[in-house]
C-alpha cells in the first residue's frame, strides 16, 4: 500500500466547515494533461482559504504558547491572583505589548476563518472563537488604558483568557489535524497517469514526439507495447491486450482489435497499435473522472460538522444573552458594571472546552483505528458512520482478490492436477488472449512448466486446439462439451460457476480429462463479512463493470440482494448520488479509479489499501490491510466515537446553560451573581472533564 502521500506534513484540512481542501501547487504539467480547462485552485471547501495546514498550526501554537507564558504568569484570572503569579513595574505593559502579538497573530486563523463563515452566512466555531477573543483583547485594552486614567477606578482585564483561549483551541486544531490527515492528491495523481510525451504519426508516416497538450481530436498516435495509453481514441491498426485495471477496477486483460476503444491512462499490453485520438480535454474519460471527483468533495464539504452545529447555536445565544445582559444592567445600574457583565458572558460562552472537545476524541479514535488497520482521513467518516443505511461495495479488488486467474483445476480422469496444468499451458501459452494471460501467470507462480504444443489453432466458437506430446489436445467451452456428448459429475461444477468463474475443459484425444476455472478468486472473509453487515442493521449492495450473469452469481453466492452491474464509473457515482439524495447514508468502499467519483459522493468513502492511489486519496477511511471484517470494526468505532462526541460537546458547553444566565445576572435580585473567577474555575474543570472523558474511549 502507498501510505506515503497521505501522510506528509503539509496535508490539507479536514473537510469541516473552518477547514480548506488547499489545491495550489499542483502543477503536474500544468495540468494539461490533455485536461486543460481544470482549474483545481479553486477547491474551496468552505472555511479558511489561507494555507492553514497542519505544519502551520504546529508553528503557531508553539510560538503561541511562548508568547502566553509571561501573560499566564503576569495576569490575574478572570480578576482572581493564581498562587504561581507576580507583577513588577512595568508588567502591565509587558502583558499589552505581548498580548496584542498574540491577538494578531495567534488569532489570525480564527479572525480569517470567521469572515469566511459570517460571509458564507454560516457562522459556526470560528465565529464563536473570534468573537471570544476579540471580545476579551478590546475590553482588556479598554481596561488597560481606563486603569491608567484612572487607577483607583480599577477595570479587570481578559488578557489570560485572551491567551489561554487562542492557545488551545490552536491546540485542537493542531491535534484535530495531526490525527485526521486528508491529502488532496487524487486529482494530481489521476493527471499523473497520462505520459508528458506522445509519438504523433505525422501525415509522411514518420514519427514524432510531441507533447500530449498539443495533441487533438482526429490525430494519429503510435503507442508501444507497454505505453500507458495517452488519450481516450480508436484504434486503426493492430492489436493487443490492454490492462484497464488502473482505470476501471477490472482485473482481466481485455482484448483490443481494430475498431475497438481504448481509455487514457489504460496501459498496452504486448502489441504496438495506432490509435485515432477521439477525447482530448473535457472530453477525455480521466478529465470526465477528475470533474465528477471534485464536484462530489465540493458538494460534499458542505456538511455540518456536530461542532460547528453547537458552535453556531452558542454564537447566538452568547450575542443575544451579551445584548440583553447590557440593556438590563444599564437599565438597573452604570456603563460600566453593564460593560463588565457583557464582556463576562461573550468571554464565557465561549468555553475552552469547546475547542478540544471533538479533536481530543478524533486523536483518540484515529489511534484505536490505526491499531485496527484503519486510516482514518476526514472527521466527518467518525460522524457519518454513526447511522449507516448501506454500504456500496466494489466487486473486483473489494469482495474479490482482483487477481483474475486460474481458481480451480478438478482432474475427471487419472490425471494429477500438476500434468493436467501441463497440457493446459502448452496450448495457452501459444495464444494472447486474456484468458490465456491469466493461465500462464498462474503457471509461474506455480512453477509448472508446461508442455510443448505444436499446429496450435483456434477453434470458432469453440477453443483452441493442438499437438502436445504425440496426443490430441484442446481446449473447449462447455457447449462443446455437451455437444460431444461427454458425461461428467456436474456437482463440481455448481461452485465455480456460482461465483461467476469461467469454465474450460481440457480434451485428450476425444477423451474428457479435466476441466479449470478461470476467475477473480472472492475473499474467504466475504460471505461471513455479507452476513454480520445486514445482522448490525446495514444492507450491503454490490457495483461492479461485470455482466449482468456474472454479477448476479457473485451476488446470489455471497447474499446481496442488491447490485447493479455493467456500470461506467459516472454510473457508480450516480447510483450512489441516487440514494444521498433521498437522505441515506451510504459508505462505499472501492479500489479503482473508476471508484474516485462514488469514494468522494458518499457519506463516507473507504478505500482498499491495496487499491490505486487516486482512490485512496478520494478516500475518508483506508483499510490498510484490506480485511472486509475491519469494515465492521470501523462502524463499531464510529458510533462510539459519535456517542463521546455528544458526551464531549455536553461537558464542553452544556455548561453555558448555567454559567451564560449566571453571568448575565438572571438572579442577581436574589444576591446570586457568578463572579468571573468562578466562572473560569467551571470553564477549567469542563476542559478537564471533556480530555478525561476522551481518553476513556476504547474498541
Amino acid at each position: 500500500m502507498k501510505q506515503g502521500d497521505q501522510m506528509d506534513e503539509s496535508m490539507d484540512m479536514d473537510h469541516s466547515k473552518h477547514e480548506q481542501h488547499e489545491m495550489s501547487g499542483h502543477d503536474h504539467h500544468d495540468m494539461n494533461h490533455g485536461m486543460n480547462g481544470h482549474d483545481h485552485h479553486e477547491m474551496d471547501h468552505g472555511g479558511m482559504d489561507h494555507s492553514m495546514h497542519m505544519g502551520n498550526f504546529k508553528q503557531k501554537f508553539w510560538l503561541s504558547l511562548v508568547l502566553s507564558l509571561p501573560i499566564i504568569i503576569l495576569s490575574p484570572m478572570m480578576g482572581m491572583q493564581l498562587p504561581f503569579q507576580f507583577t513588577f513595574p512595568g508588567s502591565e505593559w509587558v502583558v499589552l505589548v505581548l498580548a496584542t502579538i498574540l491577538f494578531i497573530y495567534g488569532g489570525e486563523p480564527f479572525l480569517s476563518g470567521a469572515k469566511m463563515e459570517l460571509k458564507m452566512k454560516s457562522p459556526a466555531m470560528m465565529t464563536l472563537i473570534a468573537m471570544g477573543i476579540s471580545v476579551a483583547y478590546i475590553y482588556s485594552l479598554y481596561s488597560f488604558i481606563a486603569n491608567k486614567v484612572n487607577p483607583h477606578e480599577h477595570v479587570m482585564d481578559f488578557f489570560w483568557e485572551l491567551a489561554t483561549l487562542i492557545v488551545i483551541m490552536l491546540l485542537g486544531h493542531w491535534v484535530e489535524m495531526s490525527a485526521v490527515s486528508n491529502a488532496s492528491n487524487a486529482l494530481k495523481k489521476l493527471a499523473e497517469l497520462l505520459p508528458d510525451e506522445v509519438n504523433k504519426i505525422d501525415v509522411d508516416g514518420s514519427t514524432s514526439k510531441v507533447k500530449l497538450q498539443d495533441i487533438h481530436s482526429g490525430d494519429l498516435l503510435l503507442v508501444r507495447a507497454g505505453d500507458k495509453m495517452p488519450t481516450d481514441g480508436e484504434i486503426i491498426k493492430g492489436s493487443t491486450i490492454v490492462d484497464e485495471s488502473a482505470v476501471t477496477g477490472e482485473s482481466k486483460g481485455v482484448q483490443k482489435n481494430v475498431g475497438d476503444t481504448v481509455i487514457g491512462g489504460s496501459v498496452n499490453g504486448d502489441g504496438t497499435i495506432r490509435v485515432k485520438v477521439t477525447g482530448t480535454g473535457e472530453d477525455g474519460y480521466l478529465a470526465k473522472v477528475m470533474s465528477m471527483v471534485q464536484q462530489a468533495q465540493q458538494e460534499k464539504s458542505k456538511l455540518e460538522s456536530i461542532s460547528d452545529k453547537v458552535a453556531k447555536w452558542l454564537f447566538y445565544i452568547a450575542l443575544a444573552a451579551g445584548i440583553l445582559t447590557f440593556i438590563a444592567w444599564l437599565i438597573v445600574a452604570d456603563l460600566p458594571q453593564a460593560l463588565d457583565r457583557m464582556v463576562t458572558v461573550f468571554v464565557i460562552a465561549c468555553p475552552h472546552a469547546l475547542g478540544l472537545a471533538i479533536p481530543l476524541v478524533i486523536a483518540r479514535s484515529t489511534s484505536l483505528a490505526a491499531k485496527n488497520g484503519l486510516l482514518l482521513k476526514s472527521r466527518q467518516a467518525l460522524e457519518q458512520g454513526n447511522q449507516l443505511d448501506y454500504v456500496f461495495l466494489d466487486k473486483t479488488g473489494t469482495l474479490t482478490e482482483g487477481k483474475f486467474t486460474v481458481t480451480g483445476v478438478e482432474a475427471l480422469a487419472e490425471m494429477d492436477k500438476t500434468e493436467v496444468l501441463k497440457y493446459i499451458g502448452a496450448l495457452e501459452s501459444q495464444t494472447n488472449h486474456p484468458l490465456a494471460v491469466g493461465v500462464m501467470n498462474y503457471l509461474k507462480s506455480e512453477n509448472i512448466e508446461s508442455y510443448q504444443a505444436q499446429d496450435v489453432s483456434t477453434l470458432k466458437g469453440i477453443g483452441v486446439s493442438g499437438t502436445v506430446e504425440g496426443h490430441q489436445v484442446i481446449l473447449a467451452n462447455q457447449k462443446e462439451v455437451e455437444k460431444r456428448q461427454l458425461n461428467f459429475d456436474q456437482e463440481k461444477l455448481k461452485d465455480y460457476q456460482a461465483q461467476g468463474n469461467t469454465i474450460s475443459f481440457l480434451l485428450i484425444d476425444d477423451q474428457l480429462i479435466a476441466f479449470f476455472a478461470m476467475g477473480d478468486t472472492l475473499k474467504a472473509q466475504a460471505q461471513d463479512f455479507i452476513k454480520e453487515l445486514r445482522d448490525v442493521g446495514i444492507e450491503p449492495v454490490m457495483l461492479t463493470g461485470d455482466n449482468q450473469a456474472a454479477a448476479k452469481a457473485v451476488a446470489d453466492y455471497l447474499g446481496i440482494k442488491e447490485f447493479y452491474s455493467e456500470l461506467l464509473p459516472d454510473d457508480k457515482e450516480k447510483i450512489i448520488k441516487e440514494y444521498t439524495d433521498k437522505g441515506k447514508k451510504v459508505m462505499m468502499v472501492g479500489d479503482g479509479i473508476n471508484d474516485a467519483p462514488a469514494l468522494a459522493r458518499a457519506s463516507i468513502g473507504m478505500a482498499i489499501g491495496a487499491g490505486t492511489d487516486i482512490a485512496i486519496d478520494s478516500a475518508d477511511v483506508v483499510l490498510t490491510n484490506s480485511n472486509l471484517p475491519d469494515i465492521l470494526k470501523f462502524v463499531r468505532l464510529a458510533k462510539k466515537t459519535h456517542s463521546k462526541m455528544i458526551q464531549n460537546l455536553w461537558w464542553g458547553a452544556g455548561y453555558n446553560i448555567l454559567a451564560i444566565p449566571l453571568a448575565a445576572g438572571v438572579l442577581a435580585p436574589l444576591g446570586i451573581l457568578l463572579s468571573p473567577a468562578v466562572g473560569a474555575i467551571l470553564m477549567s474543570l469542563s476542559t478537564i472533564i471533556v480530555a478525561i472523558n476522551a481518553m476513556t474511549l476504547n474498541v
